[in-house]
């Protein structure tokens, strides 16, 4: 039996009523993924005037061309931000009430901005000068999806420390999705920092990295264990990495403890669950590789591949 759209209509209803997963009604909402997606692509375009945009800016529009940007974030952002305090009130709301205290923090968030860009061009000098394949600096801006992530990592760590919730996380999440690379907003992340191929990358909350930090891809910053859940809520589970590090691909270091000392050199593929001194070299022994000759080679089995 085919059903028409009113029958299918009445299961999705009782699909909501039973099972949850529904955003909320009747007057609140939860801030809008997409609205959020698109502020965060607005707000790359504040940080690389150009280099996001389609269209030639010419430099007698640009004040005019950021000031109206501008303004269309503010308004965007406020609203945005208004839901998600709406969802988790802080208890220390001023007596003014929500509204002024969005428009308050997003102002806030939004002079920012000129600091974080100082710091992002560490980040690009560290991309440039670490990578011989890079052309220009204006290559691995316009070119390198590590720009993106570690941008919006730093924009959404901005709201994260204003205790804003789940904005900052929709954003780096939308990094994620673009780069493949895993930022939480959460993670304290120095000046002159740079992941090559970024693929693969991720980092968890509680990070630390200091300055100076180069990393290559599938390398993991992680908690040693999560089986108590949101017992762990506010902890340090996450390793801490001096300033002037290395950690090679796949690598993965594990746990709120471990200290990765300062200078230090983590090989490919190691596996670390403990904290080693400044200036260390920690690499994986090598493998029993042995090659053989075609002859040499065992015969499979009937009807097996070798």
């Amino acid at each position: 039996m085919q059903l028409n759209v009113t029958q299918l209509a009445d299961r999705l209803m009782a699909s909501y009523a039973s099972a949850g997963g529904i955003n909320h009604w009747d007057g609140k909402n939860l801030p809008s993924k997409r609205a959020i997606a698109l502020i965060t692509a607005d707000l790359l375009r504040l940080l690389f005037p150009g280099y996001f945009d389609e269209k030639l800016v010419h430099s007698s529009e640009l004040r005019a061309t950021t000031a109206a940007l501008l303004e269309s974030v503010l308004r965007s952002l406020e609203n945005e931000i208004a839901k998600s305090l709406e969802y988790h009130p802080p208890p220390d709301l001023p007596g003014k009430g929500l509204r002024p205290f969005a428009r308050a923090l997003t102002r806030e968030f939004l002079a920012s901005l000129p600091r974080l860009r100082e710091l992002l061009q560490t980040d690009t000098e560290a991309a440039y000068n670490g990578d011989p394949a890079a052309l220009s600096r204006e290559e691995v801006i316009v070119a390198y999806p590590f720009i993106e992530a570690i941008a919006v990592q730093r924009l959404a760590h901005e709201l994260y420390a204003k205790n804003i919730p789940l904005i900052p996380r929709i954003m780096t999440e939308w990094a994620h999705a673009r780069t493949g690379m895993d930022l939480h907003p959460g993670a304290q992340i120095g000046s002159h920092f740079f992941v090559d191929h970024c693929t693969g990358t991720v980092v968890g909350e509680t990070t630390r990295i200091g300055s100076h930090v180069k990393m290559y891809q599938g390398v993991g910053l992680v908690a040693k264990s999560l089986a108590l859940g949101q017992q762990l809520r506010g902890q340090k589970r996450h390793p801490t990495i001096e300033d002037r590090v290395t950690i090679y691909a796949g690598a993965t270091i594990m746990g709120g403890d471990t200290v990765v000392g300062e200078g230090s050199t983590i090989g490919a593929n190691v596996f670390l669950t403990t904290s080693v001194p400044p200036h260390s070299l920690v690499i994986q022994e090598e493998a029993n590789v042995r090659v053989l000759k075609k002859k040499e080679r065992p015969r499979p089995p009937d009807g097996a591949a070798l």
